[in-house]
């Protein structure tokens, strides 16, 4: 077993963590979940961030929030149970009104498993308005950007015809700090609602956008459609309020 270490580049922008797959971790097929590839992008970026001084305390002292808008993930190969894998995070050139964020999972020897792109809104904590990442002074900001083997997180074409596929009632275990569901359990959220026959497919790309938070009491139903002439599944949440999530998988 590897000892599981954190650490920056010399850029001090660029952050790694080394992880093992664990039992909990992995889906039906003993790969990484949905879920868990959210919750560890989200849970690293976090962590990113705490460790150059910005932990969510000490954002919120200074008015600002970071909430995340929109995903996009490459399955090159899905890690799967037992096997450790590092993943890596950093920030790159920010949008007008998006903070945007890339992620590596590799194997020890430096092989791609997953990479992703995503973009944060910066928000203020009390009156939810969103703040322009211009604003944004407790960090230099970063002036560049990669290319990388993704798909660009972006709007989601959306088919009228969509079918009910799933409901669920937001219960408590599901909301987080910020008081309403935490935006890992998307993730489980797509999964549980994939028709039977997709269940131990290979998906190649994911992409979720966020749209309206969903909250403890709230009924989220879930529609989707195939669509086999592009290989892409489209999934959309929906709470009485509207949209809470929109999402595409690609096989």
């Amino acid at each position: 077993m590897i000892e599981q270490k954190q650490w920056f580049d010399d850029d001090g922008i660029t952050f790694h963590s080394e992880h093992k797959v664990q039992f909990s971790q992995s889906d039906s097929n003993k790969n990484l979940s949905l879920y868990e590839i959210l919750k560890v992008t989200s849970d690293m970026a976090v962590e990113d961030y705490a460790q150059r001084g910005m932990d969510r305390d000490t954002l919120t002292k200074n008015g600002y929030a970071c909430l995340v808008s929109r995903v996009a993930f490459r399955f090159h190969r899905i890690p799967h149970e037992n096997e450790n894998y590092i993943f890596t995070t950093y920030e790159e050139k920010a949008e007008a009104l998006q903070l945007v964020r890339a992620y590596e999972f590799t194997t020890p020897d430096g092989k791609p498993l997953i990479t992703g792109l995503s973009s944060w809104l910066l928000v203020d904590p009390v009156q939810h308005r969103i703040i322009p990442t211009k604003k944004f002074d407790l960090r230099v900001p970063v002036e560049t950007s990669k290319e990388h083997d993704c798909m660009k997180y972006g709007k989601i074409q959306i088919p009228k015809d969509l079918e009910k596929w799933d409901e669920r009632i937001i219960k408590f275990s599901e909301i987080d700090g910020n008081n309403h569901v935490n935006n890992a359990r998307y993730g489980a959220f797509v999964a549980d609602s994939l028709p039977e026959n997709f269940r131990n497919l290979t998906f190649k790309d994911f992409r979720l956008n966020y749209a309206k938070e969903a909250k403890i009491g709230q009924k989220l139903e879930i529609f989707g459609k195939i669509n086999e002439s592009e290989k892409k599944l489209t999934i959309v949440g929906k709470t009485e309020e509207g949209t809470s999530f929109e999402a595409e998988l690609f096989w």
